[in-house]
């Protein structure tokens, strides 16, 4: 399933790649075997549910 040489990074790495994007669906497949979605949740390879973390809308106007 993944490319890497070594072997894939974890889960919690930033290190893996899409091997399959479906944006008209709001989802992609990490090399990991993680599931990410465009709200920012993530469905990991043992079944653990990530919650979105959004940026509140108090958070943006600080920024800004």
């Amino acid at each position: 399933m993944c490319a890497h040489q070594t072997q894939c990074p974890a889960t919690d790495s930033a290190a893996a790649h899409v091997v399959a994007a479906h944006p008209e669906q709001g989802w992609s497949l990490l090399c990991d075997g993680a599931i990410v979605f465009d709200d920012t949740g993530e469905l990991l390879p043992d079944g653990r549910v990530v919650e979105p973390h959004r940026v509140t809308a108090q958070r943006l106007a600080v920024a800004a």
